[in-house]
């Protein structure tokens, strides 16, 4: 029986190249590459009914016919459910990496399910956990949205207003704690927009859309280099089409 094997070797996601020039994920009966025994090859949710194999390897393979690449990038090169499948496995894996041991007493943690790990000692048992961070696109008036260029930003690109989710609140109750912090300004009418795995390395981005009210920009230099707002005119540089930050930007240049 095939089936998709998405190997990793540190952040990249190992691709297969076709005949036609596009790329893939293996398809096929036992691993494309070495598998050590002491490797762990997880069981993912099938896709299209195909079941789901996910390890990692220390070494980039040899052969030709696969091309390593970086997680992120592999967004414009596979179909979009194997990139979504791809960041499935990579949060998994990095799970794995890191519950080894148990919080509680310190022993050795073993899988019990496919997605969860249970103490040899006493017994906690553990499952994935997602770090749920809140994004906002702040309309002022019909044609100038709020944009900021973060400290942590590797290009030269502006960007949303985000930030994670503490325990005790709201989304919508961090959306405005958010806002207020990084950049002292006051949000009215925030709704829901869509949401958007982020595996990097495993999060999930809650997107809204959100009115100005009042105040004045006063930018919090531990999060952020500059922030302003902007003319649908006249935009600088904004995220890549994989983020859910542009898909909330493009929304808004699509209305009137």
């Amino acid at each position: 029986m095939k089936r998709y094997f998405f190997v990793f070797c540190k952040d990249e996601l190992m691709l297969e190249r076709q005949p036609d020039g596009t790329y893939t994920i293996p398809l096929q009966e036992e691993p494309p590459t070495e598998v050590k025994p002491w490797t762990t090859i997880m069981n993912i949710t099938p896709l299209d009914n195909i079941e789901v194999k996910a390890y990692s390897i220390d070494t980039p393979p040899t052969s030709t016919l696969y091309e390593m690449c970086p997680l992120r990038q592999s967004y414009y090169k596979l179909p979009y459910p194997l990139y979504l499948k791809a960041g499935k496995c990579a949060e998994l894996l990095y799970w794995d990496r890191n519950t080894k041991f148990c919080g509680v007493c310190g022993g050795h943690m073993h899988f019990h399910t496919d997605i969860s790990k249970r103490c040899e000692m006493c017994g906690k048992e553990v499952w994935p956990q997602l770090a749920t961070a809140v994004i906002v696109l702040i309309r002022k008036g019909k044609d100038e949205i709020l944009l900021a260029r973060g400290r942590n930003f590797r290009s030269e690109f502006y960007g949303l207003i985000a930030g994670f989710v503490e325990t005790g609140e709201t989304l919508e109750e961090a959306v405005k704690r958010e806002v207020m912090e990084e950049t002292g300004l006051t949000i009215k009418n925030i709704r829901y927009f869509d949401s958007q795995p982020w595996p990097y390395p495993s999060g999930l981005m809650v997107g809204f859309t959100a009115d100005y009210e009042s105040g004045e920009i006063h930018v919090q230099r531990e999060e952020l280099k500059k922030a302003g707002w902007f003319h649908r005119t006249h935009l600088p540089t904004i995220p890549e089409k994989l983020s859910i930050a542009r898909r909330l930007i493009d929304h808004w240049l699509d209305e009137d």
